[in-house]
């Protein structure tokens, strides 16, 4: 890393990227450079990974184990948001809580197409486990490169529906009258939205000491986002040029469950994908706990019980 950190990111609004960013936190706090670097997908930055383009990541857990599992070098060093996932159509679509079942719920989509991000992100894997689960087959996924595409899709007709992020939630009811199926709770509690993972070459040199400064960061704008979201969303907003700061605050309010930690109930949950991963064929080898977490530092970061909430 050689004093300066390389990181990863996505357009995700509630990420604390934004804000370390805009406020050069980096500089400031650790002394070091920071080069970030835009991605459409966790998939994409996986392979960043793999090309050694990267040290540290905002990225969804299912893609990170994917990569783990094929030999790239990398681990979760620190939480960030549970539950980000969510389903969205318009006003002919019954909502979740208006269905029987979640069988009931799913076979609507049933001759349709629904517009997700790339196939391995937490999105896809999510709904294709709920829809093998349910066995509801006819629905035609269509997966997009960059998750903001998804809203084009919707505009040119594409697909009729979206599985995404509270962003995604709030620009279609914007735009397009649509309104939230199914919420983060009624599809994989606690699923792990996103956390940070590093190379673990720079956790076994002098570069852990700026990845334990890093989660310092990171850790303060957790919390700012959760304690004071008004705040938080003005500062994204003028990290994100043309994104409206009451935009922002309603995207944050939709999930606030953000923190930096890595307890228990983020551990099984992200555990739980191994399987649904390998069943689907993202992946031949189910990595173990050791390979995927590394909890030495946000052990020391964040000693206490953690704020995403139950």
């Amino acid at each position: 890393m050689s004093g300066r950190l390389r990181i990863g990111f996505l357009s995700t609004l509630y990420h604390t990227s934004h804000l370390i960013r805009q406020d050069s936190l980096i500089e400031k706090k650790l002394g070091v450079q920071s080069l970030w670097r835009l991605y459409g997908t966790g998939p994409a930055m996986v392979e960043a990974f793999r090309r050694q383009e990267i040290d540290l990541a905002f990225i969804g857990l299912p893609p990170a184990m994917i990569g783990i599992s094929t030999g790239v070098p990398l681990v979760c060093i620190g939480g960030g948001h549970v539950e980000g996932t969510l389903i969205v159509g318009g006003p002919s679509f019954r909502s979740l809580e208006e269905s029987r079942s979640l069988g009931d719920f799913l076979v609507q989509f049933q001759g349709l197409k629904v517009g997700i991000p790339s196939r391995g992100s937490i999105h896809d894997v999510i709904f294709r486990h709920l829809l093998e689960r349910q066995q509801v087959a006819g629905v035609k996924i269509v997966n997009y490169s960059w998750a903001d595409l998804i809203l084009h899709g919707l505009r040119k007709k594409e697909v009729d529906a979206a599985v995404g992020t509270p962003p995604l939630a709030v620009l279609c009811e914007k735009e397009f009258g649509m309104r939230v199926l199914a919420g983060p709770q009624g599809l994989w509690p606690f699923n792990p939205s996103y956390g940070i993972v590093a190379t673990r070459r720079a956790l076994e040199d002098e570069a852990s000491e700026i990845l334990e400064g890093f989660l310092e960061v990171h850790e303060e704008c957790c919390n700012l986002l959760r304690e004071c979201p008004g705040e938080a969303a003005r500062t994204v907003s003028l990290a994100l040029p043309g994104v409206e700061e009451a935009f922002v605050l309603r995207t944050l309010e939709v999930s606030p469950r953000y923190c930096a930690s890595l307890p228990g109930s983020y551990v099984r949950s992200c555990l739980e994908f191994g399987p649904v991963l390998a069943r689907m064929g993202y992946m031949e080898r189910l990595p173990a706990e050791s390979e995927i977490f590394d909890l030495r530092l946000i052990s020391k970061v964040h000693p206490g019980a953690h704020h995403y909430g139950e």
